[in-house]
């Protein structure tokens, strides 16, 4: 498949995939035949055929031959969600109602960046891995981590590979008093997309985080992505303050019951949930 043909197909497949899933396709309807879709959208039936198919790879549709391609229904294993609000209270309960691999655990002189983010010496070095956290067998986020070596040193390869690393910290005589966290989007790169099971350049939640205790020391710095089908913010306010300082403050109580799995958190000032995760 050359870059043109392979372009189209991609953006055929997105524009399915954002009707399906905004429920402008509802499950079960028929999606309109491969000679009328190529029709609609000036593109050769190779081409439809290719975004079908890619659909019907995700679970986003079902191909029957001789009769049609139909809107799958939604899986009903839930998504994850995580707590923005009360972080720290949930990331071991999220570790715990997931699973993680190891894929890396090393010693290393971390990126300038993230040396300066922990306030760490010159040549310092951090105990750096990589894990894929998975929900029902399902690849959710892709987690890479660094912790400062006089604290990594406290637990090892095999406790990393079946604890959470919140708890791992705690263990060491860390306190976690708060937190620095960004979240935005990215594109998946071929690590990443591997790790997660999705296609290369497929757009994923992208999360930074970093921890530090009641000295203001760096204790660990997060670099996590999620696959956006498996995981969710959610965020609870309240309106606060009086006159024209009536604002939306973000509540401190305990998750809704709608929540599935507590996960990742972050600085006071944000307050989402997110899908299935449990430790980062």
């Amino acid at each position: 498949m050359d870059a043109v043909e392979s372009s189209k197909t991609h953006r055929l497949y997105l524009l399915l995939k954002e009707r399906i899933l905004s429920g402008a396709l509802a499950p079960g309807e028929r999606l309109p035949g491969e000679p009328s879709l190529a029709a609609a959208h000036g593109l050769s039936r190779v081409t439809v055929r290719r975004a079908l198919d890619g659909l019907a790879r995700d679970g986003l549709v079902t191909r029957l031959p001789g009769t049609g391609t139909f809107v799958s229904e939604p899986p009903g294993r839930p998504k994850v969600v995580a707590d923005l609000a009360n972080m720290f209270a949930h990331l071991v309960a999220m570790g715990r109602a997931t699973k993680v691999k190891l894929l890396s655990f090393s010693y290393v002189v971390p990126p300038p960046a993230v040396a300066a983010q922990l306030h760490l010496a010159p040549g310092e070095r951090t105990q750096a891995s990589l894990r894929v956290r998975y929900y029902e067998d399902v690849p959710f986020s892709y987690l890479s981590t660094h912790v400062p070596e006089r604290i990594g040193v406290t637990y090892s390869e095999a406790d990393l590979a079946n604890r959470p690393l919140l708890e791992l910290l705690e263990r060491s005589g860390v306190v976690a008093a708060r937190a620095e966290q960004t979240i935005s989007a990215t594109l998946a790169g071929p690590e990443s997309a591997a790790a997660l099971g999705v296609e290369l350049g497929s757009p994923l939640i992208s999360l930074t985080r970093i921890v530090l205790d009641q000295e203001g020391r760096g204790v660990e710095h997060l670099s996590a992505l999620y696959r956006p089908d498996q995981h969710a913010f959610h965020m609870e306010l309240v309106r606060a303050g009086d006159g024209l300082d009536r604002h939306w403050r973000p509540t401190t109580g305990a998750p809704s019951p709608a929540a599935n799995v507590n996960a990742t958190g972050s600085a006071p000032a944000q307050r989402p949930k997110v899908r299935p995760g449990r430790k980062t």
